[in-house]
């Protein structure tokens, strides 16, 4: 794996995720994805949030963009064990908060707001379709925030009422959702 674009440009990681329950985004979905981020937000203006955050990537990739407000959540212990250890490698400890935490029961908690959300759930996680949901009823997106839902073909938002655009990557499907 790699970080795409910034101050950590082209440093490469490998997540020791024998047995991880992560499903780290590709290169090339990953590459897709913040080329059109890129036209679309400033990453030093923004705060982020990253769930499921697997690996650290994307928390990585917004702090090398500039971003210094970012948010990891995740309940696997050897991946948090990693991204403390990416994190300190990185010298950007000021930059991301690590949280151990089951997704659903920090957003039920979660008194902040956020610009942009990266939710990259397992994709065999039955309750992917209610994120959005869940996310917008807690009010966890600042006004002109943005979700961000990673997911494949079997699950369809079409008709959520949040729902501004997806971007299609072969099995990888990015929803984009507005408050």
């Amino acid at each position: 794996m790699r970080i795409i674009a910034g101050q950590f440009k082209g440093h490469r990681f490998t997540p020791p995720a024998k047995n991880w329950p992560t499903r780290p985004t590709t290169d090339i979905s990953k590459e897709g994805l913040y080329n059109m981020l890129q036209n679309r937000i400033d990453f030093e203006e923004v705060s982020f949030l990253d769930l499921f955050g697997g690996t650290g990537n994307h928390c990585y990739e917004f702090v090398s963009r500039g971003c210094t407000d970012a948010t990891y959540v995740d309940r696997h212990y050897p991946a948090i064990q990693f991204v403390k250890q990416m994190v300190a490698k990185l010298d950007i400890e000021d930059k991301v908060q690590v949280k151990k935490s089951d997704v659903f029961k920090y957003i039920d908690r979660c008194t902040s707001t956020y610009d942009v959300i990266f939710a990259g759930p397992p994709y065999g996680l039955k309750t992917i379709d209610a994120i959005p949901g869940i996310i917008m009823k807690k009010g966890l997106l600042k006004e002109e925030g943005l979700l961000i839902v990673e997911h494949n073909p079997n699950v369809r938002f079409d008709g959520h009422k949040h729902l501004e655009s997806a971007r299609n990557y072969g099995q990888t499907i990015f929803s984009f959702f507005r408050p």
